[in-house]
């Protein structure tokens, strides 16, 4: 198939015929070879089912070494791992341990970190320490843990158990940055990538910053790191994360930029410091709005990106009518329920294809009054807040989102 700009749409339609036939396989991705070409992969078995329209022009070619699909190097090392297991229980494998065998974890250097369900039924205990080696040979990893429910201790301490190997402290490299931590003693938190990256693309040079919950330092580093912050000021409770965040900052080589206040938040003694506050906690960040407001520039003031989980009710069904197809950045396409065109960023551009939903803009309208309210409060004079965007982070549970509100707060002019 034709790689140029001018013929992806007859390479996508030609994957969709292959779909539809049932022809693709999945286990290899598409791939560029000489000539300028694209290969999509076809299943050999069905070759002589092959028929495609006149108007595809392709060609038949053997690719010696395919390219495994995402998806196929994902089931890889899950596949050994089950050869491995049952070897090892030979005679004994059952339903029961099949389903026991995990799927997916999260590997941290040469740690891998297990789902808390995983190898839980009776037979496995029998095994020792031979299950773990076995686990840890066929993932390629040295050591390997089981991560448990968090504790209710309000620091979201997990509870992780060292399955094989001495010492929790693990290295992550996550968008270039370095971060280290002990796996029994702290979380990270994969699932907050996207608003990583997208702090760490936010035009903060020059800027000093207050983190009020900044954990390891999950946003800390990128703002740092990459969005060119000239301080940081990094607040946080846990003396597990305090320490993993210092050693963080070391390896980053961005120490000296760097001061952290161990303690509550809510005890910060910072004034008039900030063009920018982070508030990244959820379910809510509101016990640290009245802190995120002293800290700020009194006569400047900044941005405040403030983490909440939104409950979103499920949409009534609509009724099927016929309808026709809408143009780009007509009312009709701003898509069903009401649901509007996503607030424009700090760029001044809208987010491609996001929606605010009602109860979202509803949200964001509410806090930014009680910003308001406090600024006006605290300094005795008006304020004005601006909602510059609001990011859905990820669905934290069915009908929740963790959502951030980047909101402009500036003194109201005379």
């Amino acid at each position: 198939v034709p790689a140029l700009a001018a013929e992806r749409r007859f390479a996508q339609r030609l994957r969709e015929c292959l779909e539809e036939q049932q022809l693709l396989d999945g286990r290899y991705q598409l791939q560029q070879v000489p000539g300028g070409r694209v290969a999509l992969p076809v299943l050999e078995e069905k070759l002589s089912q092959l028929c495609l329209p006149a108007e595809m022009p392709c060609e038949l070619v053997r690719i010696q070494d395919p390219v495994p699909s995402r998806a196929a190097r994902r089931r890889a090392p899950a596949r050994t791992l089950r050869d491995e297991l049952r070897r090892l229980l030979r005679g004994t494998w059952s339903e029961e341990l099949e389903r026991d065998v995990p799927h997916a974890w999260q590997r941290h250097g040469d740690l891998v970190l297990l789902s808390e369900d995983s190898f839980r039924a009776a037979p496995w205990e029998r095994l020792g320490s031979a299950l773990w080696e076995t686990v840890a040979s066929a993932l390629g990893a040295r050591r390997v843990a089981r991560r448990g429910r968090v504790m209710p201790d309000g620091m979201r301490t997990p509870r992780v158990t060292l399955l094989l190997g001495q010492d929790g402290w693990v290295e992550h490299v996550d968008n270039g940055i370095r971060y280290t931590f002990d796996v029994t003693k702290c979380m990270f938190s994969p699932g907050n990538i996207t608003e990583k990256l997208r702090v760490a693309s936010l035009p903060c040079s020059g800027e000093v910053l207050v983190d009020l919950y900044a954990g390891i330092g999950y946003f800390t580093l990128p703002f740092l790191v990459h969005a060119g912050a000239a301080f940081v000021h990094a607040c946080e409770w846990n003396s597990h994360a305090v320490e993993a965040l210092h050693r963080t900052l070391v390896l980053n080589g961005v120490r000296d930029r760097c001061h952290i206040h161990a303690g509550d938040s809510r005890q910060l003694e910072l004034r008039d410091v900030a063009d920018r506050v982070n508030l990244g906690l959820i379910p809510s960040s509101e016990q640290g709005w009245p802190v995120a407001c002293r800290v700020l520039k009194k006569d400047t003031g900044g941005v405040l990106h403030i983490h909440h989980n939104v409950e979103t009710p499920p949409a009534p069904a609509l009724p099927q009518t016929p309808a026709l197809p809408a143009e780009r950045g007509s009312p009709e396409a701003a898509g069903s329920g009401g649901e509007a065109q996503h607030p424009a960023g700090h760029g001044g551009k809208e987010a491609p294809g996001a929606r605010l939903r009602p109860e979202w803009q509803r949200w964001a309208e509410a806090t930014a009054a009680r910003i308001q309210g406090l600024l006006a409060e605290l300094h005795g004079r008006p304020w004005r807040t601006s909602v510059l965007h609001v990011e859905a982070v990820k669905s934290y549970a069915p009908h929740v989102h963790h959502l951030v509100l980047d909101l402009e707060c500036r003194p109201a002019l005379p």
